[in-house]
């Protein structure tokens, strides 16, 4: 880690009475710098604020944050910028304070840009699965051991998730689309799984350039007729499988117009 804040303090280090430590009461955002400017950021900052508001945690200012996120990334180019939002100290017990005070958490740490991740990705299916939480589906909360579980199973590449049904839901850090008889299609996230900003961008690009995207269940045998898998990410960006559990894929992002739009606003600020 390069630096840090904790509401708006240079420190790395906080309560252990603070509720993100004790129950995972919290939300988060990882964001690429890149240029010296966050990208995406008020598609990061939407959800962050949707995420407050579902959860009942009091919300950030998005000024104060940016402001903050200035003064950490300085003159550098190229970076990562996690911002953690928790709802702040209490004693044992899962009942939260009346008197409860948000912690703000800024860390940045060393990237060396979108160009270090331009190769395509190996693929396989955890045996992790996601457990249904319709309540707070799409959100970037703080309780990540499924994910954590999953990314043990291997140490290359991405792993894909499914909810219990046996349905696919994403990667353990990334959206998942395919290309199916030249139609896009994503997994829907309304039970379980992180809605990401990039797939939010590509959604976004794809009802602009008047190109159906298909959201729905997918099954994991879909995956073997995809002319193309791709995953999508604020790290990644968007890039190709090149192999699903050993079988080659040889599909590239600009075979699509969507994904050749979308790819090309992933690191862009704003």
């Amino acid at each position: 880690m390069i630096a840090s804040l904790v509401n708006g303090e240079e420190r790395d280090s906080l309560s252990i009475l603070d509720r993100g430590l004790q129950f995972g009461d919290g939300l988060f955002e990882t964001i690429a710098i890149h240029e010296g400017r966050p990208a995406l950021w008020q598609r990061h900052m939407g959800r962050l604020l949707l995420g407050c508001r579902q959860f009942g945690l009091q919300a950030p200012d998005s000024g104060l944050l940016q402001e903050e996120a200035r003064r950490l990334i300085g003159s550098r180019q190229s970076a990562i910028l996690k911002i953690l939002i928790t709802r702040g100290h209490s004693e044992r017990g899962y009942r939260v304070p009346g008197d409860a005070q948000p912690t703000r958490i800024l860390e940045l740490f060393e990237w060396d840009g979108p160009e270090a991740s331009t190769r395509a990705i190996d693929l396989r299916f955890c045996r992790q699965r996601l457990g249904l939480q319709p309540g707070y589906a799409g959100l970037k909360h703080l309780n990540r051991l499924e994910q954590v579980l999953a990314r043990s199973e291997f140490d290359e590449g991405e792993g894909l998730m499914l909810d219990p049904e046996g349905c696919l839901v994403a990667g353990t850090a990334s959206n998942l689309f395919l290309l199916i008889r030249g139609r896009l299609h994503t997994p829907i996230i309304d039970r379980c799984g992180v809605a990401g900003v990039v797939r939010a961008l590509v959604l976004d690009v794809a009802r602009e350039m008047r190109q159906p995207v298909t959201v729905r269940r997918v099954l994991p045998d879909e995956l073997e007729e995809a002319e193309g898998i791709f995953l999508a990410s604020s790290l990644l960006g968007i890039m190709a499988a090149s192999t699903l559990e050993g079988v080659r894929k040889q599909v590239q992002v600009s075979h699509h117009p969507v994904l050749e739009a979308a790819a090309g606003q992933v690191f862009r600020a704003g």
